[in-house]
C-alpha cells in the first residue's frame, strides 16, 4: 500500500514541525484517509482499530481550523476519563507551536472547581466525558453555540456504556452547521442510527481490513488450575524481558488483591479501576507512562482509555466476560508498528470460550506451557504425589488456606526462570481429598 508522508499533506508549518518533533514522518492509514477529508470540512464515520493513530486523525484537522481569537470551537466526547486525558495530551503536543490555543478536559471524578477555573480561560477546545459535559452545560460553564467541530471518539463504547441519551442531548445543543466526526471500532445498528440522525452525507472510512495496520501481536494461552494463575503470571514476568505489562482482571477487588500479591513478591505493580479517586488514577497512569511502574493491573472499563505505545505485553489473568473485550485488551500492545505479546489464562471450560473468541475474531491463539507448573489438569494424581512428598520433606505444618500473612517472608526467594510456586499442602486429615479454588472438594477413586 502507498505510504503517505505528513509532508505531503496540506498542513501548516507549525503542524509539520510538531508532528516531526513527535517522531512521526509517515501517516497511519486512518490519518492518511481522514485528515484530508476533515480539512475539506466533510463529516466522516471512521472505523479504525485501537492504536491506529486515530486521535491525531481528528486532532490535526481540528487544530488547523481553529481561530485563537474565538471561544470554544472544537468538542471531543470520550467514553472514559482516561481516554479524555490522553486525547488532551495529544492535542497539546500537536498545537505546541500555535499561539493562544487553550484546551480543557472535563470529566467526572475530578473536583469540578478545578475545571471551572480552567474554563474561565475561554478554551478553544474541550475534551470530556458525557456526564460531566452535561453537568457543565446545565451550569452554563460550557456553551456550545459556537462549536463548529464535534468528535465522538470510541462511539461504540459510549453507546455500550449507556451514554446514548447523553450524547443525543449534547449534540442537540451544537449548531446544525457543525462538522461531525465519529470514530468507532465497530459498525453496530446503534452506531448506524446515530450516524444517520446526526451526520450529513458522511464519508465512510474503514481501515480495519488493511493488513499493514493490524497490530503485530503474538497471542498465546495457558490451560491452568485457578490456583496456578499467580505462579504462571510471575513465571512469565521473570522469564521474559517485559518492559511494560498490562494485566486485565474482571473485578475491582481482584485488581486490589493481585496488586497486593505482586507488591508483596517484590514486583513494581499498581492497579487502576473505577473505584479509585481520579487523582490516584492519574498518579498511577503517570508512573506507568514514565516507567517507574512496570506492571499495571486494570479492569476493562479502566483499561479502555489506556493509550500507551510502549506496552509490550498484555496478560488476560481473567478471561474477559465479553468477547469484544478480548480484542480491546490485546489491542493495548503491538502499537505504532512495534511487536507485542498477549497471554491468556484459561481454567476448565473457559477453553471453549477462548476457542469461540478465536474463531469469531479470526485470531490465531497458540497454546503454551509454562515450565515448572505441571500444567496437566487431567493428571492430578501425579501432582498430589509430588505435593505429598514435599510435605513429608518440609518441617513446618501446613498453614490454613485463609491465612496470607507473612507469605512473602516464608516463601523462598524468587529466581529467574523458575520461581517456587505457592502450592496447597494437603493436611494429614485430607485422606486423598482435593480442594479446588472455590472450596469444592473431590476425591480421586
Amino acid at each position: 500500500m502507498q505510504k503517505t508522508k505528513f509532508e505531503e499533506l496540506n498542513l501548516s508549518q507549525h503542524m509539520k514541525k510538531a508532528v516531526a518533533e513527535m517522531g512521526f514522518s509517515e501517516a497511519t492509514p486512518i490519518q492518511a484517509a481522514a485528515i484530508p477529508v476533515l480539512i475539506e470540512g466533510r463529516d466522516i464515520i471512521a472505523q479504525a482499530r485501537t492504536g491506529s493513530g486515530k486521535t491525531a486523525a481528528f486532532a490535526i484537522p481540528a487544530i488547523e481550523r481553529i481561530d485563537a481569537r474565538r471561544g470554544l470551537q472544537t468538542l471531543v466526547v470520550c467514553p472514559t476519563r482516561e481516554l479524555a486525558i490522553q486525547v488532551t495530551e495529544e492535542f497539546r503536543r500537536l498545537f505546541k507551536y500555535y499561539d493562544g490555543l487553550t484546551i480543557v478536559t472535563a470529566y467526572g471524578g475530578q473536583d469540578i472547581s478545578i475545571q471551572l477555573r480552567a474554563l474561565t480561560q475561554h478554551p478553544q477546545i474541550v475534551v470530556g466525558t458525557p456526564g460531566r459535559l452535561i453537568d457543565h452545560m446545565w451550569r452554563g460553564t460550557i456553551r456550545l453555540d459556537e462549536v463548529n467541530f464535534v468528535v465522538l471518539d470510541e462511539a461504540d463504547e459510549m453507546l455500550n456504556m449507556g451514554f446514548r441519551d447523553d450524547v443525543e442531548d449534547i449534540l442537540s445543543y451544537v449548531p446544525q452547521s457543525r462538522q461531525t466526526a465519529m470514530f468507532s471500532a465497530t459498525m453496530s445498528p446503534d452506531i448506524m442510527r446515530l450516524m444517520k440522525k446526526h451526520l450529513k452525507n458522511p464519508v465512510h472510512i474503514d481501515t480495519t481490513d488493511h493488513k499493514n495496520e493490524v497490530p503485530k501481536i503474538e497471542q498465546l494461552y495457558c490451560e491452568l488450575l485457578e490456583t496456578q494463575k499467580f505462579d504462571a503470571l510471575t513465571s512469565i514476568i521473570d522469564q521474559r524481558d517485559i518492559k511494560a505489562a498490562l494485566i486485565f482482571v474482571n473485578t475491582k477487588s481482584m485488581v486490589d488483591r493481585l496488586v497486593s500479591r505482586l507488591s508483596g513478591a517484590g514486583y513494581r505493580a499498581r492497579g487502576i479501576h473505577g473505584g479509585h479517586e481520579q487523582c490516584r488514577r492519574e498518579m498511577v497512569m503517570n508512573s506507568f507512562r514514565d516507567g517507574s511502574v512496570k506492571i499495571l493491573v486494570a479492569t476493562d472499563v479502566a483499561g479502555r482509555g489506556i493509550d500507551i505505545s510502549d506496552i509490550d505485553t498484555v496478560i488476560n489473568y481473567d478471561l474477559p466476560r465479553d468477547d469484544e473485550d478480548y480484542t480491546h485488551r490485546i489491542g493495548r500492545t503491538g502499537r505504532a508498528g512495534k511487536l507485542g505479546t498477549s497471554f491468556t489464562f484459561v481454567v476448565g471450560k473457559e477453553l471453549y470460550d477462548l476457542k469461540r473468541i478465536e474463531k469469531n475474531g479470526g485470531f490465531n491463539i497458540q497454546r503454551m506451557d509454562i515450565a515448572g507448573l505441571g500444567q496437566k489438569p487431567s493428571r492430578p494424581e501425579a501432582k498430589r504425589r509430588v505435593e505429598t512428598d514435599r510435605t513429608k520433606d518440609s518441617a513446618p505444618a501446613a498453614r490454613s488456606p485463609k491465612s496470607t500473612t507473612g507469605d512473602a517472608a516464608r516463601r523462598p526467594a524468587s529466581k529467574k526462570n523458575g520461581r517456587t510456586g505457592e502450592k496447597r499442602q494437603p493436611s494429614s486429615h485430607d485422606e486423598g481429598w482435593i480442594t479446588d479454588s472455590t472450596g469444592f472438594k473431590y476425591k480421586l477413586i
